[in-house]
C-alpha cells in the first residue's frame, strides 16, 4: 500500500463516510419501493404518538431547559448535515430492532447489519480468497465451516456475503483510497454446504468521531470502540437469510461494544494456523426454514 493511499485512507472524514452511508441507504430503499413492509395508519399513529409522548415525558420529568433543548435541536440538524443518521440509528437502536426481528429463530443467532453493507460483492468459489490489495496489511485468516438447515441437512449452494474493515478500521466504498470491493466477497458453498474463506483478521476500530455522533460520544463521556468482527449475510433457497457478526476472543471491547451487538453465541474459536501464517477458525451457520 503506497504512502499516498495510506494517507488518503486515514484522513477520511466522518462527513464523507456518513454521506456515502446515507446515499447507499436511500438507494436500497428506492429499490425496495421506499419501505420494507406495509405499516398501516393505526400502527404509525400508535408508534409515533408513543415516541413523542416519551420525549415530552423526559422534558417534563427531567426539567429540560431551553438551552438544552436548543443544543439538542442543533445537534439533530448536524446529524442530518453530516449524513450520520444511518450511523446513529445502527449504533444505538438497531440492536433492539434485530432482537425483535430474530426472536423466533431456532438456528444461528443474528445481530446488526450496521451502516456499511453493500450488496453485489464479487462471487467466489466455496474456497476462494477475498478481494484485497497486494500489500493489504493484516494477519491471514482461514475461516471454514458449513451451512445447514435446522434439521442438520447441508445446504448446497448457500451464499455467504462477507465484509469487514481493514487493518486501519476502514470499509471500502465508505473511505477514500480503497479499491471498490476491498475485503468484500460472496462465497458459494459446495455440494456439502461447506465453505473455506481466505481473508485477513480485522482489527478493532472506532466509529467516526469527527461528526455529530462523535460530538455526542464526547459530550456523554462514552467511548467509540467496536471490537474486531466479521460481517455476514448467509442465505439459501427456502430458508431465512441471517445477518450476523462474528467476534474474536480477548478483544477488550467485547464487553462494552458501542453498538451493543456482541452475543456469546457469536464468539469464534481462533487458533494459530498449523499449515501457514496467521489464524484459522471454524463456524457453522444454521438457517431456519422460510416461513
Amino acid at each position: 500500500m503506497t504512502d499516498t493511499s495510506f494517507d488518503t485512507e486515514v484522513n477520511a472524514k466522518a462527513a464523507e463516510s456518513g454521506a456515502n452511508a446515507s446515499a447507499r441507504f436511500a438507494e436500497r430503499m428506492a429499490t425496495a419501493g421506499g419501505r420494507s413492509g406495509v405499516i398501516d395508519t393505526a400502527r404509525v399513529n400508535y408508534l409515533a404518538s408513543k415516541v413523542i409522548k416519551g420525549l415530552n415525558d423526559i422534558v417534563l420529568e427531567d426539567k429540560v431547559s431551553y438551552e438544552e433543548y436548543n443544543a439538542l435541536k442543533a445537534w439533530l440538524i448536524k446529524v442530518g448535515t453530516d449524513g450520520e443518521w444511518p450511523l446513529f440509528l445502527d449504533v444505538w437502536l438497531e440492536h433492539s430492532v434485530e432482537e425483535v426481528a430474530n426472536e423466533h429463530r431456532e438456528g444461528s443467532k443474528g445481530t446488526i447489519e450496521g451502516p456499511y453493507y453493500i450488496e453485489g460483492s464479487p462471487e467466489l468459489p466455496w474456497n476462494g480468497t477475498i478481494p484485497m490489495r497486494d500489500d493489504e496489511p493484516g494477519d491471514p485468516l482461514v475461516f471454514a465451516g458449513q451451512v445447514r438447515a435446522v434439521d442438520g441437512a447441508p445446504l448446497a449452494g448457500a451464499r455467504l456475503e462477507l465484509w469487514h474493515a481493514d487493518d486501519l478500521g476502514f470499509y471500502s466504498q465508505f473511505a477514500p483510497g480503497l479499491p471498490e470491493w476491498n475485503l468484500r466477497g460472496t462465497w458459494i458453498a459446495n455440494e456439502d454446504g461447506r465453505f473455506e474463506i481466505h481473508t485477513l483478521r480485522p482489527a478493532p476500530y472506532m466509529i467516526p468521531t469527527d461528526g455529530a455522533c462523535g460530538q455526542l460520544i464526547a459530550a456523554a463521556g462514552w467511548h467509540a470502540w467496536r471490537p474486531a468482527h466479521l460481517h455476514f449475510k448467509v442465505s439459501a433457497p427456502g430458508h431465512q437469510l441471517i445477518t450476523s457478526q462474528l467476534y474474536f476472543p480477548g478483544d477488550p471491547h467485547n464487553g462494552d461494544d458501542i453498538a451493543s451487538a456482541v452475543k456469546p453465541e457469536l464468539m469464534l474459536d481462533v487458533k494459530d494456523n498449523p499449515n501457514g501464517e496467521g489464524y484459522i477458525t471454524e463456524y457453522d451457520f444454521v438457517l431456519d426454514p422460510q416461513s
